[in-house]
């Protein structure tokens, strides 16, 4: 065996100087780990070679790119090719439609970790209209409830924990803990950052489908990414123009859904996390999969015999699947053959934390403030709620002032409060890692009540294949239960590494 570290993601100062030190700038670019790649399946040539090829002659790797890419339409090998971007000043609303693309890495500037400054995105729709002027005192008030609500807050915590804030390094996780709940009352034009890496394949989707946004300021990033990927790599971002499906195909949609539900009324939402789809039967057919995949037999004579399984016996198919697991450890991948969808209405706070599970199915609604607004309890219990809940309405108010006129741009003027409905179908084997991540105790209040309620109702209609599920923090506690001993490794004390 012989393993060759072709290339690796380098900084751009670094590239400038080699470009400096005489380096040709031509020979700087990922497009020649396409070229080379694309052509291993049908060169005999050893791939290391095929990449020296590439790289002493790389105008004629770029034209065999696009030969490969746009005439034979095997787009995998752009995957090759990773460009990362700073990405700085984008509006909190605008990161949400970004991060929506699954096939990326995404490490975003918290609001809950770092104190707010007045960083705002000004639609440049909102120009030269009263909303704007408008829009601007809003961000001033936010500010003031933002310091207000962060003080109190803060100063309470003080108080309840003393032993934690007289220690720097918790006297900053206390203060995180105030931050998290001030920024509820934050607006989504509030400008963040995030470091961005994707492939040139999911690069190229993304600027196609950004520059068919409503929305300027993502036209503009789509323009940002297209101009810096293609001054390096012209012969992978190729299919950058949105066709009509991309842009007619969702208005029609809305049409015809408009159209179909006119005369039916709204259905009051049970919840904020209501099951209203799953595989049936899901424990017997997960088992029938643990079986197949452990056997040469067919999944129909699995599912028979785990159909005709006693309760005991069906038990006894999960407990040797989960006897030596973990709190690091995820069930096999026999259980993203079951499938659970809920019907979910989440604050703007909250759906930050939610979209980053990428491997869910999320068809997310526009922001609806006929939803309500999430307070959270902290602002509850220091008597803060009334002021809180004022922000937020001043708030609608001007969104549905923008809305009349602009109702693409009117969600900028919402906070992060306010609420929307998302459709979430995820496999038993995510909602795993879901559950372990977001109910622990570490993990931020919302997104942790989300959690506990998809895992209740996972319980009740998968109470076996769901044995183990939950936070990280219970997994100890869920374990033993289970099989009256502890796990080897206990969360709360991990072996040490050597």
């Amino acid at each position: 065996m012989k393993v060759i570290l072709a290339g690796y993601n380098i900084d751009s100062q670094v590239i400038e100087e080699a470009e400096a030190a005489g380096i040709s700038k031509e020979k700087l670019t990922p497009e020649v780990l396409s070229a080379a790649y694309a052509r291993i399946s049908r060169n005999p040539a050893p791939v290391n070679e095929l990449r020296q090829a590439a790289l002493n002659e790389v105008s004629k790797a770029r034209k065999s790119n696009r030969k490969i890419i746009f005439g034979m339409g095997h787009h995998s090998v752009a995957e090759h090719a990773v460009f990362n971007f700073d990405i700085l000043g984008l509006s909190r609303l605008a990161i949400e439609e970004l991060e929506h693309f699954r096939l990326c890495s995404f490490t975003e500037k918290s609001q809950r970790y770092i104190t707010l400054e007045n960083d705002y995105v000004m639609p440049v729709e909102l120009a030269d209209t009263p909303f704007a002027g408008k829009l601007e005192k809003l961000i001033e008030k936010q500010a003031a409830v933002y310091g207000t609500l962060h003080a109190e807050l803060f100063k309470r915590l003080e108080e309840k924990h003393p032993d934690l804030v007289a220690k720097k390094s918790s006297r900053n996780m206390v203060d995180g803990w105030a931050k998290e709940d001030a920024r509820y009352a934050t607006l989504l034009c509030t400008s963040g950052q995030l470091g961005f890496t994707a492939n040139a394949r999911n690069l190229e989707l993304i600027v196609k489908r950004l520059n068919g946004s409503k929305l300027t300021e993502l036209r503009k990033l789509a323009n940002h990414f297209y101009s810096r990927g293609t001054a390096v790599a012209p012969s992978i971002l190729l299919f950058t123009t949105p066709s009509p499906y991309d842009n007619e195909t969702p208005v029609e949609l809305q049409n015809l859904a408009a159209d179909a539900l006119r005369d039916i009324p709204e259905t009051a939402t049970a919840g904020d996390a209501v099951l209203v789809n799953f595989t049936t039967n899901g424990d017997r057919v997960t088992a029938a999969a643990i079986l197949c995949a452990a056997s040469d037999r067919s999944f129909d004579s699995c599912k028979s015999v785990a159909d005709s399984m006693t309760e005991p016996q069906l038990k006894q198919v999960f407990e040797t699947a989960f006897s030596k697991m973990e709190f690091f450890d995820t069930p096999p991948r026999e259980f993203e053959h079951v499938h659970f969808t809920f019907d979910v209405s989440i604050s703007a706070a909250s759906f930050g934390q939610l979209k980053r599970h990428r491997m869910m199915s999320q068809s997310s609604q526009r922001y609806n403030p006929s939803l309500g607004i999430t307070v959270p309890p902290a602002v509850r219990e220091a008597g803060m709620e009334k002021m809180f809940v004022a922000h937020a309405e001043d708030a609608e108010k001007l969104y549905t002032e923008i809305k009349s006129q602009l109702p693409d741009i009117a969600p900028y003027a919402l906070t992060n409060a306010h609420r929307k409905r998302v459709l979430v179908t995820t496999n038993l084997r995510d909602l795993y890692h879901f559950c372990r991540l977001r109910e622990d105790a570490h993990a931020q209040w919302d997104i942790r009540i989300l959690a506990s309620l998809m895992r209740k109702e996972a319980e009740k209609v998968m109470p076996m294949a769901s044995m183990l599920l939950c936070g990280k923090d219970f997994f100890v506690e869920r374990f033993e239960k289970v099989f009256n001993r502890k796990p080897t490794i206990d969360p709360a004390n991990p072996p040490k590494i050597e």
